[in-house]
This record gives structure tokens, C-alpha cells and sequence, in this order.
């Protein structure tokens, strides 16, 4: 059996996708499967035992490029793959199989693509209100599945491999000490201020870890290198914590995150990350609903004040940060971490 997954364009979403390649694993072990995905997401799926071989996506998220994905498609003829299933919901992303002539093309209906898919579901968003129970679905037989029910439990949760020495040489890399307990910052979010924990609630947790003997180090994208400083600013014990974010390399990251003693994180890609690390860690949740696309790790700690989801891109406090998440107290997030860590000592005993 040879499979071609058309992946998905977000670090979270790809680090979710990873329960169907596992699913389909469990179900055939001889599965080979291959990825088509943007270049960035190497760094994961490389991280994926299951994953055979991944196929560089040269066409940008959002361009449409109908040529090039039809010859694409015709390039991959020669694969002989048995059975696509296309992850994102868009009529250009069913392209490429369909000019493969890859026989089984399955996926949900999303953009009307009759014709392009043949083995087409229809998504009742209340039988699977959570995006990985949408995407194992379909490694099943179309009508085996009709609720997240009929799924087999438990999921199996996304679960990166990494070599002890990878960890050593990021940390080698960015001069941080081994003997020194790492606490991870993740303070960016994909849509501004708005889905962002205040910079000085976590200026005051890092000074409150920091005298824990613990150091800090904030990951991100170069779009989050802002706040990271801003967080520094506001700390009193600034030089125990190092900005790296925008400095790293997806999978210097990775790294970076098997190497902390835990995370704490707004609602981010690399929170989905720190999961399939098995990291304790604390998701910060404001206007974003953690009921869609929730941290799947028994080590995490959610925690939101709200509920539902609110459509903001700008909150409604100074700095346009969301009131919801200014209600989140330092201390109320320190006392969640520190029992979190204290539990997963316990239990490895």
C-alpha cells in the first residue's frame, strides 16, 4: 500500500496530522506513506517514524498555480500511489491527485470538490468537533465512521522522535547551560495581541521561575522577537532570560523545546510541538477555543477563563490585548506549572 497525504499548511496542523499517519500505521504496517507539505515542515515530519518520504510543495500557501499542479500531478504518475487523502479543505489542494490518477482520492467535501475527490465525506462538524477526530476519520472505510465515537480510542496522540544529541548540539549552538533546569516561553500567536498572554504577566512569571533557579528561553518566529523583548524589559532578573525568537531554525527549536523542563505557551504551533514532546506544559487560552484544536498531551494544563469562541483580531485592553487574558494571573500560572512538574516527577517514579 503506498499513500500520498496532501499536508496541511500550520505547524499545529501538521503536528495533528501526525495521528492519522500513526492510524494508518496501526491499520497497515507495511503503509508507506508520503508527505506533500511546504518546505518549513521537513523539520516535523522528518520527526515522524511513520512518515516514508516527504514531497517538497513548491507552490506557496494561497497561490492557486493551476498549471504547476497539474504537471505536479502528472510527475507522480510514475509513484503508483494507491490512495491519496488530502488534508486541507481547498479545491486547488485535490489538484494534484487528481492529475496523478491516484485511485482512491479521499477527503472531506470542503471546497465542492466533486470529481477531484471520489471517496468524499461529508463533515457534520458535531460528530467530530475536534480537528485531529477529522483527520483519523479518514484513515477508516467512508462508512465505518460517522461520529468521533465509532473512532477507536484512545487517539493516538502526535509523538516526534529526537536523538539526545540533537538536543545537545542546539543547546551547544545557542551557548545554554545543561545544568540549569530550561523553562520554554512561547508568547507569540499567528494573529497579534489579541490571542497573546500580557508581556509583563510573563516578565513576572520568568523573574517568579528564576528564583527557582530555573532559566528562560522564548521561541518563536521572527515576528515574535518583539515581544520577547518587550518581556526581558519588563523582568528584573532579565539576564537569566535569552530571546530566540526569530534566531532559530524549526527544527533548532524542536530542539530547544525536548531540552526545557517544561513549556508555558499562548495558543501556538509550537504548543502542539511541546505536546508531542511530552512536556508539561501550560496552554494559555483566551478569544482561541482550546475545544477544536486543544494540546494533546496528558502533561498539559489548560488554562482559559471564557468560554466559546470569539472572532478578534484586536482585544479590547491597552497594548490591544484581550481582557480575558489579562485576568490570568502570574501566580495563578506559576501554581499550575509547578504542581504539573511536581505530578510528572511523581510519576516517573
Amino acid at each position: 500500500m503506498k499513500t500520498l497525504i496532501i499536508g496541511p499548511s500550520w505547524v499545529g496542523d501538521m503536528m495533528m496530522s501526525q495521528s492519522l499517519y500513526r492510524t494508518l500505521k496501526q491499520l497497515d504496517p507495511n503503509n508507506k506513506i508520503d508527505v506533500m507539505a511546504p518546505t518549513w515542515s521537513q523539520a516535523l515530519l522528518n520527526k515522524m517514524p511513520e512518515v516514508n518520504q516527504v514531497l517538497e510543495m513548491p507552490i506557496g500557501h494561497g497561490e492557486f498555480a493551476f498549471a504547476e499542479r497539474r504537471q505536479i500531478g502528472k510527475s507522480l504518475r510514475s509513484s503508483h500511489y494507491d490512495q491519496a487523502i488530502v488534508l486541507p479543505n481547498s479545491f486547488k489542494s485535490a489538484l494534484i491527485p487528481f492529475y496523478a490518477n491516484i485511485p482512491k482520492r479521499t477527503g472531506w467535501k470542503g471546497e465542492l470538490r466533486y470529481g477531484l475527490l471520489n471517496d468524499i465525506r461529508n463533515l457534520n462538524k458535531s460528530a467530530f468537533p475536534l480537528m485531529v477526530e477529522r483527520y483519523v476519520a479518514l484513515a477508516y472505510p467512508k462508512n465505518q465512521i460517522h461520529s468521533a465515537k465509532d473512532l477507536p480510542q484512545p487517539l493516538l496522540w502526535p509523538k516526534l522522535n529526537i536523538e539526545q544529541s540533537e538536543v545537545d548540539e542546539a543547546l551547544v549552538t545557542f551557548a545554554l547551560p545543561q545544568d540549569e533546569p530550561l523553562i520554554g516561553f512561547c508568547p507569540g500567536a499567528e494573529f497579534g495581541p489579541a490571542k497573546r498572554w500580557p508581556d509583563y504577566h510573563y516578565a513576572t512569571l520568568a523573574d517568579m521561575l528564576i528564583k527557582q533557579n530555573a532559566r528562560i528561553i522564548i521561541l518563536g518566529s521572527a515576528k515574535d522577537r518583539e515581544v520577547g523583548d518587550q518581556i526581558i524589559a519588563k523582568m528584573v532578573y532579565g539576564d537569566k532570560c535569552i530571546n530566540l525568537a526569530g534566531k532559530t531554525q524549526l527544527e533548532q527549536a524542536v530542539s530547544l523545546i525536548a531540552a526545557c523542563k517544561a513549556i508555558v505557551t499562548n495558543d501556538t504551533g509550537l504548543m502542539h510541538v511541546a505536546a508531542a514532546l511530552d512536556k508539561p506544559l501550560v496552554a494559555l487560552y483566551g478569544p482561541s477555543s482550546p475545544e477544536f484544536t486543544p494540546p494533546l498531551s496528558n502533561k498539559a494544563e489548560v488554562i482559559r477563563l471564557i468560554t466559546g469562541y470569539h472572532r478578534v483580531r484586536k482585544g479590547d485592553a491597552e497594548q490591544g490585548y484581550h481582557q480575558s487574558l489579562i485576568d490570568i494571573k502570574p501566580s495563578n500560572v506559576f501554581e499550575t506549572l509547578m504542581n504539573l512538574i511536581m505530578r510528572t516527577k511523581k510519576s516517573k517514579g
